[in-house]
C-alpha cells in the first residue's frame, strides 16, 4: 500500500510512533541508572520551596482578608445597616455587601454574637453553629480563626463594628469574613507548588488533589499526625511519594495541617532531562526527528493550510476563495464539503438579505407613503378651496388651519423618522430637573384645545435632578401624555403622573383611565410602525420614546393595561453613563 493512499491520521500516527520510539529507547538506555539520587535531592528542595511559597502566599492572603474585613466593618452602609437591629433587613441588605467582598463567607452579628446575617457559598453552616464559632472566636488580640462544620473548613477574620470612633467603644456588632479551604484552593496551591496537596482538620482530610483511594491510604498511613523538619517517604498504592506537613494553626493546637506530596516516580521521569547525556543524545534525536517529521508533514499539512485560508476568507466575507481538493483522504473530503456549504451559505445569505431589504422597504414605504399621501391630499384640497373668491374670512381661516394641521402631521412624521435615525452620540446631556420638564409638558398638553377637559395630576416626591438631554425628554413625556389624553374619555378623563426617586435613579409613572391597549399590539407596542388604536398615528411615537430612554441608560415598560386604564413606567439613572458621556463629549 503506497504512502500517498493512506489516511492523514494514519500517516501522522506512523511518523510520530517511529520518532517517539527511537527517542524513548535511546533515553531509557542512557539515563535509567543515573538520576535516582539526584531526583530525591531535587524533590527535597522543591518541597521546602513549596512550603515557603505557600507560607508567603498564606501571609499575603491573611493580610488581604484582614484588611478587607477592617474596610468592610468601617463602611458607612454597614454601620447604618447594623443600627437597624432587624435580622431580616440586615440579611437581605447585606447580600450586596457579600457580593462586594467576593468571599465564601460573610457573617454579621450583634454585640452579643447573635447572628443577624449569614451568607456562605457552600451549604452546611447554620446560624447556631456560626454563633458558637463566633463566641469562641471573640478572643482578645486575635482576628484570624478556623471554623469547621459539615466537611467545610473556613479561615475566618473577625472585626468589630463600631458606631463612630472605635475609641468611643460604641460597638454595633461583629463582621466575620472568610474563605473556604476547598478544591479550588487546593488546586491553586497544587499548581503553584507543582505538587499534590491535602488539607486536614483534626486528622480528617478536608480537601485534597489526590484521588479518593490515595486519600484513604494517606489517612491509614498515620503520616498526617507527624510533624518533622525533614520530608518523609510514604507509599500510596503503587507509587512512592516524598511528603512534608506544615501546621497552619499553632494557636489551635495543630487543628489544621497542610501536607505537600511529590511523586518520586513522576519526578524521576521528569528530571531525567537534566542529565547531560540525555541532553546531548536527545538534542540529536529531536533535531533529526524534527527534520524528518517536518519534511513529511509538510506534504500532509499543505491541504489543511489551504482549507484554513479558505475558512478565514469566509470569515471575512469572501465566498470566492479558490479551493481545489487533491486526493481522497479526510482533508479532501472536508474541503469538498466545506466548498458546498460555502456556496449554500452564500446563496442563503443573499436570499435572506434580499428578502429582509424588500420587507423593510415595503413596510417603510407603505407606512410613510400612506401618511404623507393623506396629509398632502388634505393640503391640496384645502389649497384649492382657498383659491375660491367667494369665501369669507372665517372660512379662509378654517381652511388655513386645516392646512397647518396637515403640515404639522407631516413635520411630526419627519421629526420622528429623524429621531429614530439619530445615534446616542447625538445626546447633549446637561444638569437639570425632571420635575420642571414634566411641569412644562403638562402645561403644553393642557393647552391643546382638544384636551382642556382632561384632568392631569402631577405628583412629585422628588425634583429628579440629574444629567439629561432636556429636549429629548420633553419629547418623551409629550408623546406619552398625548397618547394618554387620546386614550381617556373626553368627559371624566384623568391622568396621574407620579415622580419619585429610588437610589440613584428616578421613576416616572403615567397612569390613565382610558380603554387600555389592544391585546393584538401589546407584544409589539414599541416596534416601529405599530400604531396603538390611533387613526392618524405614525407608529413611531413609542419607538422614539423607547429609543430616547434607552439612550439615557434607562428603560420603559407597560406596567399594566386593562379596560380600566394603562400605566407606563419609566426609569432613568440620575447620572449619565460614563461611556456615553465620553462619546458625547468627544
Amino acid at each position: 500500500m503506497a504512502m500517498s493512499s493512506l489516511r492523514l491520521q494514519t500517516k501522522f500516527l506512523l511518523t510520530v510512533m517511529l520518532v517517539t520510539f527511537s527517542l524513548t529507547a535511546t533515553t531509557l538506555l542512557v539515563v535509567r541508572h543515573s538520576v535516582q539520587q539526584k531526583v530525591r535531592q531535587e524533590i527535597f528542595r522543591d518541597l521546602e520551596n513549596s512550603v515557603l511559597t505557600f507560607q508567603n502566599f498564606q501571609r499575603q492572603r491573611q493580610a488581604a482578608f484582614s484588611e478587607s474585613a477592617e474596610l468592610l466593618a468601617d463602611l458607612p452602609n454597614v454601620r447604618a445597616l447594623m443600627t437597624t437591629r432587624d435580622a431580616s433587613t440586615i440579611q437581605d441588605a447585606s447580600q450586596s455587601i457579600w457580593h462586594l467582598a467576593r468571599t465564601d463567607l460573610l457573617v454579621l452579628a450583634d454585640p452579643s454574637a447573635k447572628i443577624m446575617a449569614l451568607h456562605a457559598s457552600a451549604p452546611g453552616l447554620t446560624p447556631d453553629a456560626v454563633h458558637d464559632f463566633l463566641t469562641q472566636s471573640l478572643r482578645p488580640n486575635e482576628s484570624r480563626h478556623w471554623w469547621y462544620e459539615n466537611g467545610h473548613l473556613y479561615e475566618v477574620f473577625v472585626q468589630p463594628i463600631y458606631f463612630g470612633d472605635p475609641s468611643d467603644e460604641r460597638q454595633l456588632g461583629y463582621l466575620a469574613l472568610g474563605y473556604e479551604v476547598n478544591n479550588r484552593i487546593a488546586e491553586e496551591i497544587s499548581r503553584v507548588s507543582a505538587s499534590q496537596v491535602a488539607f486536614t482538620y483534626q486528622g480528617k482530610i478536608v480537601t485534597s488533589t489526590l484521588p479518593a483511594p490515595r486519600q484513604n491510604e494517606l489517612l491509614a498511613s498515620g503520616f498526617l499526625g507527624l510533624l518533622s523538619d525533614q520530608p518523609g517517604q510514604i507509599r500510596l498504592g503503587d507509587e512512592s511519594y516524598l511528603a512534608t506537613s506544615v501546621d497552619l494553626s499553632p494557636e489551635f493546637v495543630g487543628a489544621v495541617h497542610l501536607t505537600v506530596l511529590k511523586s518520586l516516580d513522576q519526578e524521576t521521569q521528569f528530571l531525567n532531562n537534566l542529565n547531560h547525556e540525555l541532553l546531548a543524545l536527545g538534542l540529536v534525536a529531536v533535531l533529526g526527528g524534527s527534520l524528518v517529521v517536518f519534511l513529511i508533514s509538510k506534504t500532509f499539512t499543505r491541504p489543511l493550510e489551504r482549507l484554513v485560508a479558505g475558512v478565514r476568507a469566509l470569515e471575512q466575507g469572501n465566498f470566492s476563495y479558490p479551493l481545489a481538493p487533491h486526493g481522497h483522504d479526510e482533508v479532501a473530503e472536508v474541503t469538498v464539503a466545506f466548498d458546498g456549504m460555502r456556496r449554500s451559505l452564500q446563496k442563503t445569505q443573499r436570499e435572506l438579505m434580499d428578502a429582509e431589504r424588500l420587507a423593510t422597504i415595503g413596510r417603510m414605504a407603505s407606512s410613510i407613503s400612506h401618511d404623507l399621501r393623506h396629509s398632502l391630499a388634505a393640503i391640496v384640497a384645502n389649497a384649492e378651496f382657498l383659491c375660491e373668491s367667494d369665501l369669507t374670512s372665517a372660512q379662509r381661516e378654517e381652511l388655513y388651519q386645516e392646512v397647518r394641521v396637515a403640515v404639522n402631521q407631516m413635520t411630526d412624521l419627519i421629526e420622528a423618522l429623524l429621531e429614530f435615525s439619530r445615534t446616542r452620540e447625538s445626546l447633549r446631556p446637561a444638569f437639570g430637573s425632571v420635575q420642571q420638564i414634566l411641569q412644562r409638558m403638562v402645561q403644553v398638553v393642557k393647552a391643546h384645545p382638544d384636551f382642556h377637559d382632561v384632568q392631569i395630576d402631577l405628583i412629585c416626591e422628588a425634583s429628579g435632578e440629574g444629567w439629561f438631554d432636556a429636549k429629548r425628554l420633553e419629547r418623551v413625556f409629550q408623546n406619552l401624555l398625548l397618547n394618554a389624553c387620546e386614550a381617556v374619555p373626553r368627559q371624566g378623563g384623568r391622568i396621574v403622573v407620579h415622580l419619585c426617586q429610588i437610589a440613584d435613579s428616578i421613576e416616572v409613572q403615567i397612569a390613565d383611565n382610558g380603554h387600555g391597549i389592544s391585546e393584538s399590539v401589546r407584544n409589539t407596542l414599541f416596534e416601529p410602525f405599530v400604531s396603538c388604536d390611533k387613526e392618524n398615528g405614525t407608529g413611531l411615537g413609542l419607538t422614539v420614546v423607547q429609543k430616547i430612554v434607552q439612550d439615557h441608560g434607562g428603560e420603559i415598560i407597560v406596567e399594566s393595561t386593562s379596560s380600566a386604564g394603562t400605566v407606563f413606567k419609566l426609569k432613568l439613572p440620575l447620572h449619565f453613563p460614563a461611556e456615553k458621556a465620553l462619546s458625547v463629549s468627544g
